[in-house]
């Protein structure tokens, strides 16, 4: 950028562009689905109006003698025989603005850091629909320096994990849990909305339920974002609470009423010359984890053994 002064043009300083400021906004589920606002109250630096960012009461800068300038120094370091590393840090004793103030010329309002610190309450408007992990910013927002373009107070929405409902793109997904009783039987309850509507969810007449079985229903998924009147759907996903055991009355009550069990292809004779065997109750993450665990101990004690390399050596051959 080019800067004119009078009838003529000069070259003025190219301004660079300031550090955007990120923060993360935690949101709630309820707050993505009905859309909220939230108030905030932040400290930026501004340019102090007293010297109108210049640092002195008269304006006038000289340029620093530890950088030349520059705003930054740099410290080379040996790192061994012909080995060097150079390294750029910006200046202490002008904390990189590249001027110093004669101390009696200083501002008394800013103390010649041509800045002061301002509080500012940002509205943050969290639209209907809105994703997680999308940004929401403020133009020309954060910290504001000399010679500099001010950068953006960006915030970054952060869905909180929500006890019943789960969100994939513009769908819903609800669990919920049935009794064997109402997975045969039929079922009925009702499943308060993420606005507090109350929905009520029953199944048809005659109806079985399987379990890790969906249901879908249409617009009460989340609203579209810029889009609020059209929504996505929402699925509950269904799993059946099994008893972990019957009595025999019970067992008999069962039989008389469901299809009948699958009659056996062999004889008792058959039946009696076949090996029994004494199945268990298994969690089958915890045996695969500790299977393979075994498998690994085995592997690092073949590797320890002398003469394990060369076998694996001959192997490749």
């Amino acid at each position: 950028m080019y800067l004119c002064k009078g009838g003529g043009s000069s070259r003025g300083r190219r301004q660079r562009r300031g550090e955007d400021v990120v923060h993360p906004l935690k949101v709630s589920l309820e707050d993505l689905y009905n859309g909220t606002s939230k108030k905030l109250s932040l400290s930026r630096n501004v340019l102090c109006s007293k010297c109108n960012g210049k640092g002195s009461k008269s304006g006038a800068s000289s340029r620093c003698a530890g950088c030349q300038g520059s705003g930054f120094k740099v410290q080379i370091r040996q790192l061994g025989p012909g080995m060097i590393q150079q390294m750029q840090h910006p200046c202490n004793e002008c904390k990189g603005s590249g001027e110093t103030i004669n101390d009696k010329d200083r501002c008394p309002q800013c103390k010649g850091d041509k800045v002061v610190q301002e509080k500012k309450v940002l509205e943050v408007v969290v639209e209907k629909g809105m994703q997680n992990g999308q940004k929401i910013t403020f133009p020309g927002e954060a910290d504001e320096a000399p010679d500099t373009v001010t950068g953006d107070i960006i915030f970054v929405l952060q869905q909180k994990e929500h006890p019943k409902f789960k969100r994939k793109g513009d769908d819903l997904f609800y669990e919920h849990t049935l009794t064997l009783t109402e997975s045969l039987c039929g079922f009925q309850f009702v499943l308060t909305h993420l606005d507090n509507r109350q929905l009520l969810i029953k199944s048809n007449p005659g109806e079985v339920v399987k379990p890790d079985s969906f249901k879908a229903i249409n617009d009460e998924g989340m609203p579209m974002y810029q889009r609020p009147f059209m929504k996505g759907k929402l699925y509950i996903h269904f799993s059946v609470d099994f008893p972990d055991s019957l009595s025999l009355e019970q067992c008999k009550a069962l039989e008389a009423v469901l299809p009948p069990k699958p009659v056996s292809q062999y004889t008792d004779m058959e039946l009696d010359e076949c090996e029994e065997t004494m199945p268990y109750d298994v969690n089958i993450e915890e045996e695969m984890r500790r299977r393979q665990q075994q498998h690994q101990e085995a592997y690092d004690e073949d590797e320890d053994m002398p003469g394990g390399a060369q076998r694996v050596q001959c192997a490749q051959q």
